[in-house]
């Protein structure tokens, strides 16, 4: 028994501690990639840490709403193996997504949740980075009919932000109609 509760307090801490190399810490507040992921974790650098947003969505009408001012915060989670997101909103929505890389596929796979439209079953959209752009798609048909994708692409990322824009697409990507666009700058 003295020796289970002596490995559980000396030994146990150091492998968790040892599990967590590459989280948050004060040193590292977003975390940091960890050397064992794919080299593709470093995609979204760019978007790590804190970012002032404008967030504008199409309105019924056809027109772009009155941009709404957010945060964006990426940071590495799982020990640096993943990355997680938060919008904060003005205008009280937030959400958020588990991006992980799987190698086998050689896809990014994004997991998004949102406070305005809770769900059992999280949207999935999938891609890669190709020409300096994150490039993800999800499945949508539009409201036509017509089959096709919806398509978020991450583009203009450097240091100091970056843009981000969600269109529907056609299967061919030769209709694009724009419906949500946001465009940030960093501030941590």
């Amino acid at each position: 028994m003295k020796c289970s509760i002596l490995f559980s307090a000396i030994i146990l801490p150091i492998a968790l501690t040892a599990q967590h190399n590459y989280g948050v810490s004060p040193e590292f507040p977003y975390g940091q990639a960890n050397p064992k992921a794919s080299k593709q974790i470093k995609d979204f650098e760019p978007m790590i840490g804190v970012c002032n947003c404008k967030s504008t969505v199409r309105k019924k009408d056809q027109s772009w709403g009155t941009p709404i001012n957010m945060t964006w915060t990426f940071k590495y989670i799982m020990n640096g193996m993943a990355i997680q997101d938060e919008t904060i909103k003005e205008d009280g929505g937030h959400s958020g997504s588990i991006r992980q890389f799987i190698a086998d596929s050689s896809k990014w796979y994004v997991h998004y949740y949102s406070s305005k439209a809770p769900t059992t079953i999280l949207p999935v959209w999938e891609g890669v980075k190709k020409d300096e752009k994150i490039i993800l798609y999800k499945n949508q048909v539009a409201p036509n009919g017509t089959k096709g994708y919806y398509r978020l692409t991450f583009y203009d990322m450097s240091k100091t932000g970056y843009k981000w824009i969600g269109e529907w697409v056609d299967v061919s990507e030769k209709i694009v109609y724009p419906t949500w666009k946001i465009s940030c700058a960093k501030i941590k």
